[in-house]
C-alpha cells in the first residue's frame, strides 16, 4: 500500500472518530450465482463450447468446477480448460481424442468465500462425436381395415440428437408433419408414420424416413425401406395389443406436442376411446375431451401445446363386436424447474429457531433436498427447513434443490448464525426369526444421535409398555449411544407379530422392524376402528400370530377380496385400497389366517370414510383498491363433514383484531371485511376450512394502492475529491415508486436536467446516485424525485460539495552535494488549507530536535505551503531519500528528493580465494562503499611471502565493475601475499588486509595394479585390484573410480567410487550390480587423491553369468504318427534372446481337457530339435508346448499346439445284461467301452444256442445300447457284444446266458452307473424295465420316495428326468421294479459340476509395492479347478484382474503404488465357468506420506540464496515423486512459486534472495502415499557472510510483567534507543564534570592524563579503522558464545601461531589451553615441545609480554573462518601492531573437493565473525610487527588429535560434535565441552582433524586422464565412509539450480559466501573450460554461473527459526 492510501486511511479514521462513522455492520455476504450454467450442455466435437459461471459476494467468491463426487476439475490439455474467470471451456477436438470422463460427465460449478459455499445445479455435459449412422424402417404386420404405424429405428448412440423430419414413399412423395389429422398418411409429432384404414394397395408401397441431426444439421434417408405386410381377416377376432406403452414423458413445456399410441389389431376393426383418471371423480375417470388442441386419429391420441395439467394416467379402451382390451399410459408433462427460498437471508440468535421455506415450481418435482455449504443435508427433503435451536456451526449458505429425472434447480439463502444436530441412527438391530413357545426372548436395539434419542417398542402398530411379561430396559453406555432391550418372558404363540424398535429425538426418527414367528395355531389380534379420508389410499395390516401360516386373506360382506382393481392384498397380510370412496369402501373388513392342518383365525376391523372440506374460489375483485377505502371477500365451503371450522390468515399468520379486519361466520360461509383499507393490509389472505377428515385452504392477494413516502430522504453531502460519492434516495408505496435523479444546470437550483448515466463513472441503482472518482466539476445542486402515479409524488433538492486534497506538481527529483557542505531541500504543496507538512528520511520521521544540523522552515503561499529542509555540514549518513508529505482534511500527497553525498571510496573488504590450482588463483572481494562516485579500477598487489611490499610487488589491474579476478603464472606450491586497492576519480583507497595462499599438489601418476574381474551371477561382476606403486601416489590415495561399459560400446565408462583401504596388504574389490545378462563388459580402475584422479588401468574384459531365454523356440509344430505317438519339431530361439548357451529343450504335454491340471502334464527333455512322444492315449486331443533352458534356468514357453492321436479298435463293452422280455424274446443291453479309442460306428450282438455251434450276429447302430432277440425257444442261449470303429471290430464282451421261460420276472435292463452333469443342464437317469405283467417302478432319491415336481419328472420309459440341475441334486438315485415273479434294483450316483465356490483368501504379507495372498479352495468342489482370478483395485481406481494357475495357491500382486489402500478378492474357474468372488479384503501397501525434516538439517542459507537438502525429507518408505517450493518475504503475504515439479534427490538452490533478510519458505513433498507441507522461517546472511539480528517482537516480556504500561513504552525498538541516548548524555555530563574538576593541575599531568584517556579509548573501543563502518551498517554483532568451527583438514592460522613463528606445518592450534600461556617466554632459537606433542620454535624477545590469545579481531571473517577470543582474559592494549593485519587464513586446498574425511560431513558456505568489543590483549610494545596469516600445505598434515565441537548458542542454534556424521547442519549440544568464562557464555572445544582430506570428484568424461581435471562434487551430504559419486557424462552437467555438481572449495575463502564460480571456470589458460576475467565477472553479476556453483552447503547458525 502506498503512502497516499495510508494517509487516506488515517484521515478516514480521524473522521470516523469525529463524526461517528462506524463499521460495526457485517458487510460480508455469501456467494450468489450471477450466471448459472444450464442443466444440459450438448455440443459437437467440431465446434466445442464454453460454459460460463459467475457469482457475487463479499469477499468476492472463488469459482471452481467439480465433478459429481466433489473432485476438483483440472485442465486436460487440448480437451478441457478451467479459466480464471470461472468459465469451463471445451475446445474442438478430434474424434480419436474423445474421453468419456471429460466429454460425458456431470459437472457442478462451486462458489466459495469466507461466508460459505454454494454449488450449481447438475450440468450434464455431453460431447457428440460426428460419426456415421443409419436409420432403418422395418416391415409392419397389419390386418386389412385397421390402422398401421411405421417406426423409424434410429441407433441409440445418436437417438438423443437425431429426429425424424419427414417420410418419403417409393413414388417420390414426401410426407411432412402437419395439422391435417383427417389425411390417410399422417406424420406424428413423435416421428412415426400413421396410416389409417389400410387397404391392399398400401402393401405395394415402401417408405423411408428422413432424419436430421440437431447439432450438425445433417439429414439423411434411412438405409432400409419399410412396408406394410397386410393380412386378410379370417373370422372375427377380439382386439389384440401389438405392444404396451407404460409411460410417456415430455421434456419440453411450451409449444411441444406428443402422442399416446394405442396399437391394437382386430376384426372387425375396433373402436377406440380414451379416458383420463381424475382424483375424487365418481368412477375415477372421465373421457378425454377432444378439441382443437387434443385430437384422436384411430387409436392414437395427439395433444398439442402440452400443459402441466395434461399430466396423469390415461386409459385406452378398445372394443369390437367380439370383445375388448385396454391399456394404461402414465403421462408426465414437465415444466422447467425453479425454486425460491424465503427469507433469502436471515440472522438468528443462538438457541433460537430458524426457518427456511422453499417454494419450488415446475413439473414434475421428484425430490427436494437442502444443502449447506455445498453438502447435502441428510433427511432434509421437505419444503420447510427448520432449525429448532441455532448453533454456531449452522452459519453459512443454504440451498434448496429440486430435481426430477431430467433437470434440477436451486436457490440460495444465507443464515448468519447457526448450529448442528445429529439425527438418530440405529447402530444395531434384531433379526427376524422363528422360535418355539416357552423360552424367554430378548430383542436389542441401540442408537446414537445428538440429542440422545429415546427408543420405544411396538408390536403390530401398538406401543409396548412394561408389564409382567414385557420388560423394556434402557442403558446409556456413552454420552452418544443408548441401548434398549425388550425382554419377553415365556413367549407364547400370541406374542408373535411384527416388532418395531423406534429411535426418536427432536431432530429425527429412525426405526427397524422384523417379525418374530412363534410356532402355534393361527391367531388374529384385535384391531381398532380406522378412519380414512376419501380419495386417499387405505392400508390395513392384519396383526396375526402363529406359525406356520399358509395363507392370509381378507373378506368383506362374505366376499373374498379383491373384488375390484382398487383393492390389492400382499402376502404379508396387508390390504391396500386405492382412492377410498365412502359408499363403496366404508364398513367391516375381516382378516382370515389359515394354517396347513386346517386351522384358521379371524379378526374384524371397522372402517369409517370421511370427506374433507372443499372451498369455492374467491378474490377481492379486479378493480383497484386505494388506501382509505373498504373491501370484503366471502369464503364458502362447498363440501365436507360437519362440524367445519373456518379460520382466516394474513401472510401466514392468524388475523389479529388490531388490524382493523372483521370476520362474520354464517353456516358454511365466512365474510371478511376491511374498513378502512390501509397500506399494511397489502398481502395474501388465506381461508382455511378444517374438519375431522382434513383441511382445505384458498388464498387470494390484496394490493392496496398507496402514494409515495420517504424511506431515506437525501440531504446535503460533502465528498473528498477522487473518492466515490454515494447519495441514497429511497421511497415506498404501491405500486412501487420510480426514483430518478436530476442536476441543476447552473450554480443555483431551479432548472434541472436528467443525469447522464452512460459515462461509466455516474450510475443510479435502486435510487442511489453513485459518482466514481468525483471531481470539482461534479459540485452543485441535485434533485431526487419519487412517483408512482398516485398523488403528486415526492422530491428533494440537495447540494453536493467536492473538496480537494494536497498536490505536488513534481513527484521525484535528485539532488547532489559535497560532503561537509550545507544543502537546502524544498517542496511546495498546493490544495485546500490548512495543510500540514512532514519530512521523512528513508521512510522514517525526521525530527530536527534530534540533530541540530537539521532545520525546517514553512511559508504559507496563496496556492498552498512551501517547506524548506536545511542541513549544515553534510555527512555520509545524510545520503538518503527525503520525502515531503502534505496532508489536509481531504487527503494527502508526497514528493521525494534523493540526496546524494559524494566522497572517496573505502578500503575493499572481504578479500578471499574462490579457487586456486598450482599456477592460478581466483580472488573475490566485496565492493566497498564507492563514495557515490563510481570505482574506476581495482589493483591486486601480490608478492612472495618473504618479499617486501616496496620493492618486490607485482600488480594486476581489474575493472571497477568487477569483484572477481584471476592471478595467473604463479609458482606451484609457493606461499604468496595478496592485497587489494580500490580507485575512483577522487583517489585510491587504503590497501585491504593481506591474504596468504599456498598453491596445490598434483594427481596420481600411476594406475592401480593387478586388476581382475570375475562373474558372480548373471547380473553381477566382482572387480579386484591393488593400489598403484607408492611412488606414483603423489599424495594420499583417497579412493578409486571403477569404470565399466559394454565391451562393444564406444560410450564413456560409468564410474563407481570405492573408499581407500588403509590395509595395504589387502586387495580392493567392488561388486557391480544390475548388469545385462551374459554380456561382455570392459572394466577399468583409476586412483584419486584430493587433487584429482590418475591414469586408468588397462581394460579387462569379462562376461556376466548366463540367464534364461526370453523367447520360445521357433517353428514349433506337431504331427500325429500313430494312435499312441505324436512327432514334435522346432528350431532354436534367436541367438540374441538365448541369454546364454542353450543346453536343451523341455517338451510339456497333456490331454487338452486336463491341460489346466499341472499334475497331469508330462515333460520330455531332449537336446535335439525334434522328438517323438510315446505312450499317449488313443484318439485323444493333446496340448503341447516347449521351452529352451540354459545354465540360468528355464526360458519362455511357446504357445501350446494341439494334435489328435489316431483312432484304433475299441475295447470291449463294459457290461452286458440278458433279460427275458417275453416267453419268446430276450433283451440284451450293454454299456459303451471304457476306452472307445475312436468314434464307435456300430455294435455287433452275437447269439448262440447252448447246444449248437451256430452263431448269429446282429448289427446295431452306435447310438443304440440294447437289442431284442425274438423268436427264441425254451432253450439256453449265450449272448455277447463287440464294438467297432473305422479301424475295425474290437474285443468281445463277457458272455451272458439265459433260458426263455413262461414266467417273465421284473428286471432292469439299465446298469448301475455314475453320471456327471454340468450345473443347470438337464439329465435323464435310465431305468429300462422288463417283465410280464408290467412291473411296478419306483424311484428313490437319496433314500426318499420320488415326488414329481416341475424339475423332476418320470418319463414313459421309466427314466427320471431332472431339469436345470442344481448342486442339491447330487447324490444317490435308486430305481426298483417288481412284479409277481421278481424284483430288481439299480443305483445311480449323480455328480453335479457347478462353477466353483469362492476360495478363502487370506493376506500373508505386504511391501511398499506388492501384496501377498493365500488361496484356499473349498473341499467339497466336485469339478476340478483349473485357474484362479485375482481381482484388485486401488481405493479410487478401477478393478484389474490376473489369472493364475490352480496350483498357485500363494500369489503376490506386484507393481502396486506405495502406501495406498487396496481391495482384493478372488474367484475360481473350472470347465463350467467362473464362480462367485470371495469376500473383499481391504488392505494397503506399506509406506506413508513424507515427513518434514528439521530446519537445521534442511536449510542452508547464504547471503543471496538458500540451499535445500532434499535428501533430509523422510519419504515414509514411498519414493518421493516431486517437490513444490515457494517462498516469500516474511513481512509479505504473497508467495512466490519457485518450482512445482522439482525432482527428488540431491540439493536445490533458491537464488536471487536479498542479503540480510528474513524469509518464509514452504516446501511441499509428494509421494504416492500423500504429501507433507513444511514451512520454515530463515534469514539470509549479510553481504559479508554474517548473520543478522533476530527480529524484535513488539509483544515482549514487558507486556506480561507490566500489563498497565502503555503500548508505546512496550515497544523495544523505541524504548532501547531512548534509554541508550539518556545513558550516553548522562555519561557525557559526568566526563565533562570530571574534566572541569581537574583544571588547575599542572599542564604536564593534564597532557599525560589526556593522552592516556585518548589512547585507552582508541584501543579498548576501536574496531578495524574503517572496518568499523561495516559493523555499524550491519547493526549487529554476534554474541561471543556463537562459535563456528574451522573446516577439518585445513591449515588455518591464529595470531598465536604468528606470534610463535613457524608452527608444526599443519597442526590446528588450540589457543584455549591454559597451560600454554607459560610457553610464551622462550629463549631465542629454542625448540619447545608442547603438551599435545607439537613443537613450537620462537626467538627470545620477539613477542615479549604477549598473552597466549588470538589477537583482537583476528577472526574478522575476511576469508570465512572465525576464531574468537576467550572473554575470560583481561582486556588490554596492543601497541605497535595493526589489528587489520591479523586474520585467520585457512589453506585453500584443505577442502579441495568440498568433502571432509569419512568422519566429517559438515561444510559451511557463508559464516563470518563480527568483531567483539572489550576482548583485547595487553601486548608490550617491543617492535613493529608486520605479520600476515600463513597458508601452509596440509597434504602432510598429521593428526594432532584435537576435537572441536560447537555448542548451542543463545539464539536457539544447536551444536554438533563434528565427528558425528548423522547431523551436518543442525547440531547436538555437548555439555561436557562447555566452560564458563568471565564475559558472556562462550562455548569452546577441541576438534580432531581428519588424517585425510576429502576425495576429489572422479574425472569428467571426455577429458584426458593425464591432465588435471576439475573437481565436481555432489553437494549432497555423504554419510560416513562415503565418497562423491562417479563423474557424470558431459551432457549431465546442466546449469539447473537443482544440479548437484559443483566445486566445493573447502578453504575458508571458498566457503565464506555463495559459491557462484567453481574451479570449472578457472582452469589453466588454454583449457577449453577456462573463462576469461570478463566472462567470470558477467557470470557473477548475473548470478548465472550455475554450472560452476559449488555445493553451497551452509551451516545454519542462528539464522533459521522454524
Amino acid at each position: 500500500m502506498d503512502v497516499h492510501k495510508w494517509i487516506k486511511l488515517v484521515i478516514f479514521g480521524i473522521l470516523s472518530c469525529k463524526f461517528g462513522i462506524t463499521s460495526g455492520d457485517d458487510i460480508t455476504s455469501g456467494p450468489v450465482f450471477l450466471t448459472e450454467p444450464r442443466n444440459r450442455i450438448d455440443f459437437s466435437n467440431t465446434t466445442g463450447t464454453v460454459i460460463e459461471c459467475a457469482a457475487t459476494g463479499n469477499p468476492q467468491p472463488e469459482i471452481i468446477w467439480v465433478l459429481q463426487d466433489g473432485t476438483k476439475v483440472s485442465d486436460v490439455p487440448g480437451l478441457r480448460q478451467v479459466q480464471s474467470s470461472g468459465s469451463l471451456v471445451f475446445p474442438p477436438f478430434r474424434a480419436e481424442d474423445y474421453r468419456q470422463e471429460v466429454h460425458a460427465q456431470t459437472y457442478r460449478c462451486k462458489g466459495t468465500n469466507a461466508v460459505g459455499t454454494i454449488v450449481s445445479r447438475d450440468v450434464q455435459v455431453r460431447a457428440v462425436v460426428a460419426q456415421e449412422y443409419s436409420a432403418e424402417v422395418m416391415a409392419e404386420h397389419v390386418i386389412r381395415g385397421n390402422a398401421a404405424i411405421l417406426k423409424c429405428f434410429i441407433p441409440s448412440f445418436v437417438s438423443d440428437f437425431v429426429g425424424v423430419e419427414s417420410w418419403v414413399a417409393d413414388d417420390g412423395y414426401t410426407y411432412f408433419p402437419s395439422n391435417d389429422f383427417d389425411s390417410k398418411y399422417l406424420v406424428l409429432p413423435s416421428g412415426e408414420l400413421h396410416i389409417r384404414d389400410v387397404t391392399p394397395e398400401d402393401g405395394f408401397k415402401t417408405f423411408r424416413c428422413r432424419t436430421k441431426h440437431r447439432l450438425t444439421g445433417e439429414t439423411k434417408l434411412s438405409a432400409t425401406a419399410g412396408r406394410l405386410v397386410i393380412t386378410e381377416p379370417v373370422g372375427s377376432t377380439k382386439p389384440r395389443m401389438a405392444g404396451r406403452l407404460d409411460s410417456s414423458t415430455i421434456t419440453e413445456y411450451s409449444n411441444s406436442s406428443f402422442v399416446l399410441i394405442c396399437p391394437a389389431q382386430a376384426n372387425p376393426p375396433p373402436s377406440y376411446r380414451w379416458y383420463k383418471f381424475i382424483d375424487g371423480q365418481v368412477g375415477g375417470k372421465l373421457p378425454v375431451k377432444l378439441d382443437d388442441r387434443v385430437k384422436q386419429v384411430s387409436g392414437t391420441l395427439i395433444i398439442r401445446d402440452a400443459k402441466v395439467g395434461d399430466s396423469g394416467k390415461y386409459l385406452c379402451v378398445v372394443n369390437n363386436s367380439v370383445g375388448g382390451e385396454s391399456v394404461e399410459t402414465i403421462l408426465t408433462v414437465t415444466a422447467p424447474l425453479s425454486a425460491s427460498v424465503e427469507p433469502a437471508s436471515q440472522t438468528a440468535e443462538y438457541g433460537r429457531p430458524a426457518v427456511f421455506t422453499c417454494n419450488p415450481e415446475g413439473n414434475p418435482i421428484k425430490s427436494l433436498s437442502w444443502y449447506k455449504d455445498g453438502k447435502a443435508l441428510p433427511g432434509a427433503n421437505e419444503s420447510v427447513l427448520k432449525i429448532e435451536s441455532v448453533k454456531k456451526d449452522d452459519k453459512g449458505m443454504y440451498q434448496c434443490f429440486v430435481r426430477n429425472d431430467h433437470e434440477s434447480a436451486q436457490f440460495t439463502a444465507e443464515l448468519k448464525l447457526g448450529g448442528k444436530f445429529d439425527p438418530p441412527q440405529l447402530l444395531s438391530t434384531f433379526p427376524e426369526r422363528t422360535i418355539q413357545p416357552g423360552p424367554t426372548v430378548s430383542l436389542k436395539c441401540s442408537a446414537s444421535g445428538n440429542p440422545l434419542p429415546e427408543i420405544t417398542w411396538e408390536i403390530d402398530g401398538k406401543r409396548i409398555t412394561n408389564t409382567d411379561r414385557y420388560q423394556i430396559n434402557q442403558l446409556t453406555p456413552s454420552a452418544s449411544e443408548v441401548v434398549s432391550f425388550l425382554n419377553i418372558s415365556s413367549i407364547t404363540t400370541n406374542d408373535g407379530g411384527l416388532y418395531v424398535c423406534k429411535a426418536s429425538s427432536k431432530v429425527g426418527v429412525s426405526e427397524h422392524s422384523a417379525r418374530q414367528n412363534v410356532y402355534g395355531m393361527p391367531f388374529v389380534k384385535s384391531m381398532e376402528k380406522m378412519s380414512i379420508v376419501a380419495g386417499e389410499t387405505m392400508y390395513i395390516n392384519c396383526p396375526y400370530a402363529g406359525h406356520p401360516i399358509d395363507s392370509i386373506s381378507w373378506e368383506r360382506g362374505g366376499r373374498i377380496l379383491p373384488i375390484n382393481k382398487r383393492q390389492q392384498i400382499y402376502p404379508n397380510g396387508t390390504l391396500v385400497v386405492e382412492g377410498v370412496q365412502r359408499n363403496a369402501d366404508q364398513g367391516s373388513y375381516t382378516c382370515v389366517v389359515k394354517s396347513s392342518p386346517g386351522y384358521s383365525a379371524k379378526g374384524t376391523v371397522e372402517v369409517q370414510v370421511m370427506v374433507p372440506p372443499k372451498i369455492s374460489p374467491f378474490s377481492f375483485g379486479e378493480d383497484s383498491i386505494y388506501a382509505g377505502g373498504a373491501t370484503s371477500v366471502m369464503c364458502m365451503v362447498l363440501e365436507g363433514e360437519s362440524p367445519i371450522q373456518i379460520q382466516w390468515y394474513f401472510l401466514g399468520s392468524e388475523l389479529s383484531s388490531k388490524m382493523g379486519i372483521t370476520t362474520t361466520r354464517g353456516g358454511r360461509a365466512s365474510m371478511l371485511v376491511i374498513d378502512p383499507v390501509g397500506p399494511g393490509h397489502t398481502g395474501t389472505y388465506t381461508c382455511v376450512a378444517r374438519n375431522a377428515a382434513g383441511k382445505a385452504e384458498y388464498s387470494t392477494a390484496l394490493n392496496v394502492h398507496v402514494p409515495p413516502r420517504w424511506i431515506i430522504e437525501p440531504t446535503d453531502k460533502a465528498f473528498a475529491q477522487g473518492s466515490e460519492a454515494k447519495i441514497e434516495c429511497k421511497a415506498d408505496g404501491f405500486p412501487k415508486p420510480t426514483l430518478s435523479w436530476k442536476r441543476a444546470t447552473g450554480s443555483t437550483p431551479g432548472d434541472y436536467r436528467d443525469i447522464k448515466t452512460n459515462s461509466g463513472t455516474v450510475r443510479v441503482e435502486d435510487g442511489t446516485l453513485t459518482m466514481s472518482n468525483i471531481q470539482k466539476s461534479s459540485e452543485g445542486y441535485y434533485l431526487c424525485e419519487a412517483s408512482n402515479g398516485i398523488g403528486a409524488g415526492l422530491s428533494a433538492v440537495i447540494y453536493v460539495s467536492v473538496q480537494a486534497p494536497p498536490h505536488f506538481e513534481i513527484k521525484f527529483r535528485n539532488q547532489t552535494a559535497r560532503r561537509n557542505e550545507p544543502v537546502v531541500l524544498q517542496c511546495e504543496a498546493k490544495g485546500e488549507k490548512p495543510i500540514g507538512i512532514l519530512w521523512n528520511m528513508n521512510n522514517k520521521r525526521l525530527e530536527p530536535k534530534s540533530d541540530n544540523r537539521y532545520t525546517i522552515r514553512e511559508e504559507i503561499l496563496q496556492s498552498g505551503v512551501m517547506s524548506d529542509l536545511s542541513i549544515r555540514k553534510l555527512d555520509r549518513s545524510d545520503s538518503a531519500l527525503y520525502t515531503c508529505v502534505a496532508t489536509n482534511a481531504f487527503g494527502s500527497d508526497d514528493t521525494s528528493i534523493n540526496l546524494i553525498v559524494q566522497e572517496v571510496p573505502e578500503t575493499p573488504s572481504g578479500l578471499k580465494v574462490l579457487d586456486k590450482s598450482g599456477r592460478v588463483v581466483q580472488l573475490q572481494w566485496t565492493a566497498p562503499y564507492d563514495g557515490n562516485a563510481p570505482i574506476t579500477r581495482y589493483l591486486i598487489e601480490y608478492k612472495l611471502i618473504k618479499g617486501d611490499w616496496n620493492n618486490d610487488i607485482e600488480r594486476v589491474l581489474v575493472p571497477g565493475s568487477a569483484t572477481v579476478a584471476g592471478v595467473y603464472n604463479l609458482r606451484p606450491s609457493t606461499n604468496y601475499h595478496f592485497r587489494l586497492i580500490a580507485e575512483n576519480e577522487v583517489g585510491a583507497s587504503e590497501p585491504s588486509s593481506t591474504v596468504t595462499i599456498v598453491t596445490a599438489e598434483e594427481v596420481p601418476s600411476g594406475p592401480p595394479r593387478g586388476v581382475k574381474v570375475e562373474a558372480l551371477d548373471q547380473s553381477t561382476l566382482k572387480v579386484m585390484w591393488k593400489p598403484p606403486s607408492r611412488e606414483h601416489w603423489n599424495g594420499d590415495i583417497l579412493g578409486y573410480y571403477v569404470g565399466y561399459k559394454l565391451g562393444s560400446s564406444d560410450k564413456p565408462f560409468l564410474f563407481e567410487t570405492v573408499e581407500f583401504n588403509r590395509d595395504h596388504s589387502k586387495e580392493h574389490s567392488l561388486q557391480i550390480n544390475n548388469l545385462k545378462t551374459y554380456t561382455e563388459y570392459s572394466v577399468v580402475v583409476q586412483a584419486f587423491n584430493k587433487v584429482g584422479a590418475g591414469p586408468m588401468s588397462e581394460e579387462v574384459i569379462q562376461f556376466t553369468g548366463e540367464g534364461t531365454p526370453d523367447q520360445p523356440p521357433q517353428d514349433f509344430t506337431c504331427a500325429t504318427l500313430t494312435s499312441t505317438t505324436i512327432g514334435v519339431s522346432w528350431s532354436s530361439p534367436p541367438l540374441a534372446n538365448a541369454n546364454g548357451v542353450i543346453k536343451g529343450y523341455k517338451v510339456i504335454y497333456a490331454p487338452a481337457k486336463l491341460w489346466f491340471d499341472e499334475a497331469s502334464k508330462d515333460t520330455k527333455i531332449t537336446s535335439q530339435s525334434e522328438t517323438v512322444l510315446h505312450g499317449l492315449k488313443k484318439y485323444t486331443n493333446y496340448s503341447i508346448t516347449i521351452l529352451a533352458y540354459t545354465g540360468g534356468g528355464d526360458g519362455v514357453k511357446a504357445t501350446p499346439m494341439h494334435c489328435y492321436t489316431e483312432q484304433d479298435v475299441p475295447d470291449a463293452p463294459q457290461s452286458v445284461k440278458a433279460l427275458q422280455m417275453s416267453p419268446e424274446s430276450i433283451l440284451i443291453s450293454w454299456l459303451s467301452p471304457e476306452y472307445p479309442n475312436g468314434i464307435i460306428t456300430q455294435y455287433t450282438v452275437y447269439v448262440q444256442e447252448a447246444e449248437r455251434e451256430e452263431i448269429r450276429s446282429h448289427r446295431v447302430p452306435s447310438f443304440q445300447l440294447s437289442f431284442e432277440a425274438s423268436g427264441l425257444k425254451e432253450d439256453r442261449y449265450n449272448f455277447w457284444v463287440t464294438a467297432s470303429t473305422v479301424i475295425g471290430e474290437g474285443e468281445q464282451s463277457k458272455q451272458v446266458s439265459i433260458s426263455p421261460s413262461s414266467r417273465v420276472p421284473a428286471k432292469i435292463a439299465s446298469f448301475d452307473d455314475k453320471f456327471t452333469v454340468n450345473f443347470k443342464d438337464d439329465i435323464k437317469l435310465p431305468c429300462q424295465a422288463v417283465g410280464i405283467p408290467v412291473p411296478e417302478l419306483q424311484w428313490r432319491i437319496k433314500g426318499s420316495a420320488f415326488v414329481p415336481s416341475d424339475r423332476h419328472r418320470l418319463l414313459p420309459d421309466g427314466s427320471l428326468l431332472i431339469r436345470e440341475v442344481s448342486r442339491d441334486d447330487a447324490g444317490e438315485y435308486s430305481c426298483s421294479v417288481e412284479n409277481p415273479y421278481g424284483q430288481d434294483t439299480i443305483s445311480h450316483i449323480l455328480t453335479v459340476h457347478a462353477p466353483p465356490s469362492p476360495p478363502a483368501v487370506s493376506l500373508t504379507s505386504s511391501t511398499t509395492s506388492s501384496i501377498s495372498i493365500k488361496l484356499k479352495p473349498k473341499k467339497e468342489e466336485t469339478a476340478p479347478i483349473y485357474s484362479y482370478i485375482v481381482h484388485y483395485k486401488p481405493e479410487f481406481g478401477e478393478w484389474e484382474q490376473i489369472q493364475i494357475a490352480n496350483s498357485q495357491l500363494e500369489y503376490t500382486v506386484e507393481g502396486l503404488q506405495c502406501g495406498q489402500k487396496y481391495q482384493l478378492y478372488a474367484s475360481a474357474q473350472n470347465t463350467i465357468g467362473t464362480g462367485e468372488g470371495s469376500e473383499i479384503i481391504h488392505t494397503r501397501t506399506k509406506g506413508s506420506g513424507p515427513t518434514k525434516p528439521e530446519a537445521s538439517k534442511f536449510l542452508e542459507p547464504s547471503s543471496n540464496s538458500v540451499t535445500l537438502h532434499l535428501g533430509t525429507f523422510s519419504d515414509g518408505g514411498c519414493p518421493m515423486l516431486y517437490f513444490v517450493v515457494e517462498y516469500k518475504i516474511r513481512s509479505s503475504s504473497d508467495w512466490t512459486l519457485v518450482t512445482n515439479s522439482l525432482k527428488p534427490g540431491g540439493n536445490f538452490v533458491v537464488l536471487d534472495l536479498a542479503p540480510g533478510s528474513w524469509y518464509n519458505l514452504k516446501v511441499t513433498a509428494h509421494n504416492n502415499a500423500g504429501f507433507a507441507v513444511a514451512e520454515y522461517e530463515f534469514a539470509t546472511l549479510t553481504v559479508t557472510g554474517a548473520t543478522i539480528a533476530p527480529m524484535i517482537e513488539k509483544t515482549n516480556i514487558l507486556s506480561a510483567i507490566f500489563p498497565h504500561i502503555p503500548e508505546w513504552l512496550q515497544d523495544l525498538n523505541l524504548l532501547v534507543p531512548t534509554i541508550a541516548t539518556l545513558v550516553v548524555i548522562l555519561v557525557g555530563m559526568v566526563v565533562v564534570c570530571v574534566a572541569l574538576s581537574r583544571r588547575g593541575r599542572d599542564s604536564s599531568g593534564q597532557s599525560r592524563l589526556r593522552d592516556d584517556m585518548v589512547y585507552s579509548q582508541s584501543v579498548n573501543h576501536s574496531t578495524l579503522g574503517k572496518q568499523n563502518q561495516l559493523r555499524d551498517e550491519l547493526g549487529y554483532i554476534p554474541p561471543p558464545n556463537r562459535k563456528l568451527p574451522p573446516v577439518p583438514g585445513n591449515n588455518y592460522n591464529t595470531v598465536d601461531r604468528i606470534k610463535r613463528g613457524t608452527l608444526r606445518s599443519h597442526a590446528t592450534w588450540n589457543p584455549r589451553q591454559k597451560h600454554m600461556y607459560e610457553e610464551l617466554a622462550l629463549e631465542k632459537g629454542t625448540l619447545r615441545t608442547l603438551p599435545d606433542g607439537s613443537h613450537l620454535y620462537a626467538r627470545a624477545g620477539d613477542f615479549a609480554g604477549m598473552e597466549d590469545e588470538i589477537a583482537p579481531y583476528a577472526t574478522f571473517h575476511l576469508l570465512g573462518f572465525r576464531e574468537e577470543m576467550d572473554p575470560g582474559l583481561p582486556s588490554g592494549q596492543m601497541q605497535g601492531m595493526n589489528p587489520q593485519q591479523f586474520q585467520t587464513m585457512p589453506h585453500s586446498s584443505g577442502m579441495n573437493g568440498g568433502q571432509m574425511d569419512s568422519n566429517f560431513i559438515h561444510q559451511r558456505n557463508a559464516s563470518q565473525s563480527m568483531p567483539r568489543q572489550q576482548a583485547h590483549l595487553a601486548v608490550a610494545p617491543q617492535r613493529p610487527a608486520d605479520f600476515g596469516p600463513q597458508y601452509d600445505d596440509p597434504a602432510n598434515c598429521e593428526d594432532p588429535g584435537y576435537q572441536y565441537a560447537q555448542t548451542q548458542s543463545q539464539y536457539g542454534g544447536q551444536s554438533v560434535t563434528y565427528d558425528q556424521p548423522s547431523d551436518a547442519y543442525g547440531t547436538r549440544s555437548n555439555p561436557s565441552m562447555r566452560r564458563s568464562v568471565g564475559g558472556p557464555a562462550a562455548g569452546t572445544g577441541r576438534m580432531i582433524l581428519p588424517p585425510y582430506p576429502e576425495p576429489p570428484a572422479p574425472p569428467t568424461r571426455g577429458i584426458s586422464q593425464q591432465q588435471p581435471t576439475n573437481n565436481y562434487v555432489n553437494s549432497s551430504m555423504y554419510s560416513s565412509n562415503q565418497f562423491p559419486p562417479p563423474p557424470p557424462s558431459t551432457a549431465d552437467l546442466s546449469t539447473s539450480s537443482n544440479n548437484d555438481s559443483g566445486i566445493t572449495e573447502g578453504s575458508e575463502p571458498d566457503n565464506d559466501r555463495d559459491q557462484l564460480i567453481n574451479r570449472g571456470g578457472l582452469m589453466k589458460p588454454g583449457s577449453r573450460d577456462a573463462l576469461t576475467t570478463e566472462e567470470m565477472r558477467k557470470l557473477i553479476e548475473k548470478n548465472e554461473a550455475s554450472n560452476h556453483v559449488g555445493n553451497g552447503l551452509t551451516a545454519m547458525y542462528d539464522t533459521v527459526n522454524v
